[in-house]
C-alpha cells in the first residue's frame, strides 16, 4: 500500500503566515480613502427617476398588476 505524503502546514508556519497577513492588512488600512458626501443638489434630488418604459409594462402585466388609469 502506497501512502501518499500531503503537504503538511506546521503551527509555526501557520501562524508566521497568519502574522504577516496581519501585517499587510494593517499597511493598507491609511491607504483608504475617505468617504466623500453626495453632490447631488436639491432640484436632483426632487426630480423623478421613475419611468414607466416598456419593459416594466410587460413586467406589470405578466405578474398581474391592475392596469393605471
Amino acid at each position: 500500500m502506497k501512502t501518499e505524503d500531503k503537504p503538511k502546514v506546521g503551527r509555526r508556519d501557520f501562524l508566521r503566515a497568519l502574522g504577516a497577513g496581519a501585517g499587510v492588512a494593517a499597511a493598507a488600512g491609511p491607504l483608504a480613502t475617505s468617504a466623500q458626501a453626495d453632490s447631488e443638489t436639491d432640484a436632483e434630488k426632487r426630480k423623478s427617476r421613475y419611468r414607466e418604459t416598456d419593459h416594466v409594462k410587460a413586467f406589470y402585466r405578466v405578474n398581474s398588476y391592475p392596469a393605471k388609469r
